[in-house]
């Protein structure tokens, strides 16, 4: 703690200018692919852009983030004024229990989504940057906070504006959001970023677990391959759009990348150095626990000059006439307070309501990508279209179904007409309805429901590959096997859903009593079969058939969605009695008897 003393005294030193432009140069000398020129201003070898992510929709709404570094990986220069201290090696090591939800998190991703190429030494410099991994590794058992980490309120003073939008659940400000947890989430992000990290049934954003495999599914939202040095970049800016912060946070990566140790929960040291500290290197309090208006102690006044003594009043002959009271003084004239200049009102802050933009029928077969796209208009009370307004579309239900590119939030800008067309939905193999809401980012307004149906797959034709008949004797099985064919309009038709029923007749397609019948698990008579899909070929193989003693001809339907049908016919039946060679021994032969009729 001392070495954070000398430092802080150190720091307090630096006006607030220099130290910026000082912790810019070193970031950047320490990131790969990034320089800074004769000013401190970040350049990048491969020129990538400042992403345009608002702050209403980055993971953090660009909140402040702490500007530490990691020790320098060339000898330290000489000491210079305004030069920021790199923390030692003690201050690299990372708390177990956050270590291991960031190896987790990156375990998940490279199930979930292994073209995103997630490091989780990426999740380890985010997490170093917003909270000083979790202030230090200050979690309990679960990986849950011990104290909530909340950051300065957004209200537009200094900082992004955020107006409230989760009503003060997480970060218990019902005026405006603040980023909250150790990955610094805001809550409008949260609610469709969430996720339960540690298998508890809750999304978290206090909880390290929860936060890192959000974070880890937020910066592989797109179709970033994060080995990619661009995409890398482009991932960090959309986490918050700093182009210091994206330095930083590649100067952690680097770092951790050349290694880094385990230490014990609560043994990290206390995160120092916020950007947003205006204090000239004052030093800021460790962490961000609890709510923070982003308020600023009022200064104190001077203490007025008391007045100068009166010097006693000599005293005169009696005759001398008393001196006259002094005239009242005049009450001074209040101050005059200057109104605070009302705000521009943001194209969003004029957002009334959210309209249809003409979507109907959204249904697709499951595989299929939806003919149809989601458009959303944003109006005014006056029914005015509103452009550049941020709109969040989100599936909500027990669906599979996506947008392109796997994820299930996607948001978008209106156009000057006040529409925002949302990606195109992908079915998945999970049929039945769900719902898409829209909703305006930054704005609390009514969300807007469409509702989308994923139907079966569809077969319009069944083929037997194998023999239409079958026979069998009563209680013994078919040798045969029925196997069919699914196609739509001649191509193969996969993953089509197949009902096989043994029926009374071709007059009465109730499911038989009697005759063959297929087995379940147990070896139960099961007449009936559903569930059974073709696979890539369309081709589809039933189990076993088996027979009871009851001799017939009987009708095996098969039928899909979209119309198919295809009947086999199953006889049992005992085999015929084979008919007996006539005999070729004389002595068999019936002999010539005469006759007894009288001759004429």
């Amino acid at each position: 703690m001392a070495a954070h003393f000398d430092r802080r005294l150190r720091k307090a030193a630096v006006t607030t200018t220099v130290a910026a432009v000082a912790v810019a140069a070193l970031s950047a000398s320490q990131a790969p692919d990034v320089t800074a020129d004769g000013t401190g201003r970040q350049t990048t070898s491969d020129n990538v852009p400042t992403s345009d992510t608002p702050a209403a929709d980055s993971a953090t709404g660009n909140s402040p983030y702490y500007t530490d570094l990691p020790p320098l990986n060339s000898p330290s220069p000489a000491p210079t004024t305004g030069t920021p201290t790199s923390p030692g090696s003690s201050e690299a090591g990372i708390p177990a229990t956050v270590l291991d939800a960031y190896k987790k998190a990156e375990s998940e991703l490279r199930r979930a989504k292994p073209g995103c190429n997630l490091p989780w030494q990426l999740l380890a410099a985010i997490g170093k940057v917003e909270s000083g991994q979790a202030r230090g590794g200050r979690v309990d058992a679960n990986g849950t906070t011990i104290g909530r980490i909340i950051g300065p309120q957004l209200d537009g003073n200094g900082f992004a504006l955020i107006k409230d939008t989760d009503n003060g659940v997480y970060d218990g400000n019902s005026s405006y959001d603040n980023a909250v947890g150790p990955m610094q989430f805001i809550p409008s992000t949260w609610a469709w970023a969430g996720r339960d990290g540690n298998g508890d049934g809750k999304e978290d954003p206090n909880n390290v677990y929860d936060a890192a495999l959000a974070a880890g599914h937020y910066l592989c939202r797109f179709d970033w391959d994060l080995s990619v040095q661009a995409d890398l970049n482009r991932a960090i800016l959309s986490y918050n759009n700093s182009q210091d912060y994206l330095n930083t946070v590649l100067s952690w990566l680097e770092h951790y990348r050349k290694g880094t140790h385990e230490i014990p929960d609560g043994t990290g040291s206390l995160p120092v150095g916020r950007s947003d500290d205006l204090n000239a290197g004052a030093s800021p309090t460790p962490g961000r626990t609890g709510a923070n208006p982003g308020s600023r102690a009022p200064s104190t006044p001077s203490p007025s000059k008391p007045p100068a003594s009166e010097k006693p009043t000599k005293p005169g002959n009696p005759s001398t006439k008393p001196p006259t009271d002094p005239a009242p003084p005049t009450d001074p004239a209040p101050p005059t307070e200057t109104p605070a200049p009302t705000p521009t009102p943001t194209p969003t802050d004029t957002v009334h309501h959210l309209e249809n933009a003409g979507t109907t029928g959204l249904t697709a077969t499951a595989g299929d990508t939806f003919a149809k796209k989601i458009s959303t208009r944003a109006e005014t009370k006056a029914g005015d279209a509103v452009g550049k307004v941020r709109i969040r579309f989100t599936v909500l239900g027990d669906t599979d179904a996506t947008f392109t590119g796997g994820e299930k939030v996607a948001a978008v800008t209106t156009n000057a007409s006040g529409v925002a067309v949302a990606p195109a939905l992908v079915a998945g193999e999970q049929t039945g309805a769900f719902t898409v809401r829209a909703t305006v980012v930054g704005r609390t307004v009514p969300g807007l429901d469409y509702k989308a149906t994923v139907t079966e797959r569809v077969a319009d034709t069944l083929t037997s590959t194998g023999p239409k008949e079958l026979t069998c004797t009563p209680g013994g099985e078919f040798a045969d096997q029925v196997e069919v064919k699914a196609t739509l309009k001649g191509a193969v038709a996969d993953k089509v859903a197949v009902t096989a029923t043994l029926i009374k007749s071709d007059a009465d397609p109730a499911e038989n009593d009697k005759g063959p019948y297929f087995k379940d698990a147990d070896g139960k008579a099961v007449r009936t079969l559903t569930g059974r899909q073709t696979d890539a070929e369309g081709l589809l193989r039933l189990p076993k058939l088996y027979a009871d003693d009851t001799e017939g001809t009987y009708i095996l339907r098969l039928t899909t969605a979209g119309g198919a049908t295809l009947d086999i016919t199953l006889k049992v039946a005992e085999p015929a009695e084979p008919t007996p060679a006539p005999s070729t021994d004389p002595s068999t032969a019936p002999s010539a008897q005469p006759s007894t009729e009288p001759t004429a």
